[in-house]
């Protein structure tokens, strides 16, 4: 036996050479998937990185998002962020429209239709609601039997429009027409249509809505 040779290592195990032999270790369970976690991780990293590489060299970003929903919804405030200036201040709201009251108004009421005593009913409900009652009676030969709709509106052509508008809340339906008269009183003619004049109640909304009309909605992008 070579002096070389450790002790209980005869046989075919017998050392010859200078030195001893290196022994080969299994490779670790743990350290293979570490390797494998490891090296999963930096290729994740990497693609981040190169998408990151594309969306600077493609210009995509926060400014370009910005100026692309400006493009398709052109608001306020996307406007002044696509041109970096800070977003113009809400309109004030428009103030109420000024509408004369019912007292200021002188209404004429006449009857185009076949029904008798139509028009004293409708001159007597109008006064109850505050509006100025001046003559009734059967319409014009011009208009008798000749109105279709509900009724007409017949004014001079210097009546203030807004007086139309506060007497139509009552009547819903009316056309309206001018004459050559200098007053500012305004002829209600009852139509063949006709039925009742509007509740309180929708007249009430009707005159309110016209003081204050809704703002129109926006579009949506």
């Amino acid at each position: 036996m070579s002096m070389l040779t450790p002790p209980g290592m005869g046989g075919k195990y017998r050392v010859t050479g200078t030195a001893y032999p290196r022994m080969s270790r299994k490779r670790s369970l743990r350290r293979i998937v570490l390797s494998v976690l490891g090296a999963a991780l930096a290729l994740a990293v990497i693609s981040y990185g190169a998408l990151q590489l594309i969306g600077v060299f493609r210009g995509d970003g926060p400014d370009r998002n910005i100026a692309a929903g400006a493009k398709d919804c052109p608001t306020a405030s996307a406007k002044a962020a696509v041109k970096g200036a800070p977003a113009a201040a809400t309109a004030p709201a428009k103030p109420a429209v000024v509408l004369p009251k019912p007292g200021d108004i002188t209404v004429n009421v006449y009857n185009a239709t076949p029904r008798a005593g139509l028009a004293k009913a409708v001159g007597d409900e109008l006064k109850k609601r505050g509006f100025l009652i001046g003559k009734v009676g059967n319409a014009p030969a011009d208009f008798d039997k000749k109105v279709p709709g509900t009724g007409t509106l017949v004014g001079s052509a210097a009546t203030d429009k807004a007086a139309y508008s506060v007497l139509g809340t009552q009547l819903a339906g009316t056309t309206q027409q001018t004459d050559t008269r200098e007053g500012a009183d305004i002829d209600l003619i009852l139509g063949t249509a006709f039925t009742q004049l509007s509740t309180p109640a929708d007249a009430d909304k009707a005159l309110a809505l016209l003081a204050d009309p809704a703002p129109a909605s926006a579009k949506n992008c």
